[in-house]
């Protein structure tokens, strides 16, 4: 018969006897002998499998990624025509040395910087065409030194030129920038003649 745990502690009639000595002790190790603790490594078979699974993928995609050439689509190269059909990688100022790769960097990031900015009407269109043609063919020059550069070696005059062409086109941005502000300027024509309002 079932009894309430609280009536027996009510009415006292659970005693306050001991346990024999060791008794403790004995439940223990009878504990252990029934059910052995095991220790478990922090490593199991499915994460020494994962690993090997991601270090494989990593593996992959960096080979695939180093094998893969690059592609740099600039305006410059797209519109030329290529009678040769050899690959050719021609170098870069960055390929000299790290100097010439921050002054090379640091005008191709202000010729973007400056396209970027710019923005033509339809009034403006021609002028912008002009410039843009300019830049076509200092893309050209640019690409012809950069492959007198890869087959004769780095010349000071190359490297200069280089430079020289990169700056030209900077400058070139800025005047056309320039010109349409002037042209959007908020002076307006009357018969040919500009008046300020």
């Amino acid at each position: 018969m079932a009894q309430d745990i609280r009536e027996l502690f009510k009415n006292d009639k659970i005693t306050g006897d001991k346990m024999p000595g060791k008794h403790q002790d004995r439940f223990l190790e009878k504990l252990d002998v029934a059910l052995p603790e095991t220790k478990q490594s922090n490593f199991s078979w499915w994460q020494i499998a994962a690993s090997i699974v991601v270090l494989l993928g990593f593996s992959f995609g960096a080979f695939k990624y180093f094998q893969s050439p690059v592609i740099v689509d600039t305006p410059e190269i797209a519109n030329t025509k290529i009678a040769n059909t050899k690959n050719v990688v021609t170098k870069t100022l960055g390929d000299i040395s790290p100097g010439l790769k921050k002054v090379e960097d640091y005008y191709l990031a202000s010729i973007n910087l400056e396209l970027s900015k710019m923005t033509y009407t339809p009034d403006t269109k021609e002028l912008f065409d002009d410039y843009l043609n300019q830049m076509n063919t200092l893309g050209k020059e640019y690409q012809k030194l950069s492959l007198e550069l890869t087959e004769s070696g780095p010349s000071e005059l190359t490297v200069n030129a280089l430079i020289d062409n990169l700056k030209l086109r900077l400058n070139l941005l800025s005047r056309l920038r320039l010109q349409l502000q002037e042209f959007n300027s908020p002076d307006t024509e009357v018969s040919g003649v500009k008046q300020s309002i």
